[in-house]
């Protein structure tokens, strides 16, 4: 063997003795884990006795789950609606913040704190003590004379509350949409300006096609996190998805069923439902991309 063989092979070990925590972790961590509930996903488990294969039942039993089936549209509504509603500010707020400013570094990082905070249990908590019976947001109407009423407490109201949470963590996503916009050429405003286009065509045939690859991936990333919010609506409603399942999003279900029921096989195949449904709305969101993402390549 060459001493330039002897060399690579001493460093691929070396390289193999570096990346083995990472493969470690990767195996008892991730893939360890990942497979178990597939393999629990098929399985009656109680965490107590050994777990007994039921072959598909757990699947026979979803499509039979009433509060199941509720809880994914009590989901889907709050990622249709909140997500939107969050790029939506997010953008506002980047093209504000784009057109500078003074003191821009610290806006950038006020805007920012709330996606740093927002799925923390102090902001949840505190979001159910402003949006009480007695709460600051019924102190604020009665200054205008307005009755306002328990938003948490009223099933008309509780989910929009998280929907305004979620919009409201809308930090993350800005920042990106800010380095977007930073990257859009200043002579494209300004060819548009010269032919008379209005600052609304400018963002339709401008901004908008330009910046259309960081709308997709900020679209993509936040459904997937809206799909796994968990920690607002666990503390909103002290962990019952209340009031009247109003708040049962699908990750709160599942927690239920697998913690509280101790039906952990069916918590395992209901969590591969929720990966089979982020697996299946990213893939629409690749397709659908191919027709409005502009890619200047």
């Amino acid at each position: 063997m060459s001493a330039l063989g002897s060399a690579r092979k001493r460093d691929n070990k070396a390289a193999y003795l570096f990346l083995l925590p990472w493969f470690a972790g990767l195996v008892l961590i991730t893939a360890g884990p990942v497979t178990a509930s597939l393999v629990l996903g098929f399985t009656d488990y109680n965490l107590i006795q050994p777990p007994e294969f039921n072959g598909w039942e757990n699947i026979r039993r979803m499509l039979g789950d009433q509060r199941l089936h509720h809880a994914l549209g009590v989901t889907f509504k709050y990622v249709l609606i909140s997500v939107p509603l969050q790029l939506a500010a997010a953008l506002g707020l980047a093209m504000l913040l784009d057109r500078g400013m003074r003191g821009l570094a610290f806006y950038r990082s006020a805007f920012y704190l709330p996606s740093l905070l927002g799925s923390s249990v102090a902001i949840a908590v505190l979001w159910r003590q402003i949006f009480g019976a007695e709460g600051l947001f019924n102190q604020l109407l009665a200054l205008f004379g307005l009755t306002g009423r328990g938003w948490i407490s009223d099933p008309d109201t509780a989910l929009s509350t998280l929907i305004v949470l979620n919009v409201w963590t809308f930090g993350a996503p800005m920042v990106i949409f800010l380095a977007g916009l930073r990257q859009i050429p200043v002579m494209y405003y300004e060819a548009a300006q010269v032919d008379g286009a209005s600052k609304w065509l400018q963002f339709r045939r401008i901004t908008v096609p330009l910046l259309s690859p960081i709308i997709f991936f900020n679209l993509v990333l936040q459904i997937i996190h809206a799909f796994q919010s968990f920690t607002q609506a666990f503390v909103v409603s002290g962990g019952t998805g209340g009031p009247s399942d109003s708040t049962m999003f699908y990750t709160l279900y599942l927690y239920q069923r697998g913690f509280h029921n101790f039906d952990m096989g069916y918590a395992s195949a209901l969590a591969w439902l929720l990966l089979i449904i982020i697996a299946a709305f990213t893939a629409i969101n690749f397709l659908a991309a191919k027709k409005w993402v502009f890619y200047d390549d």
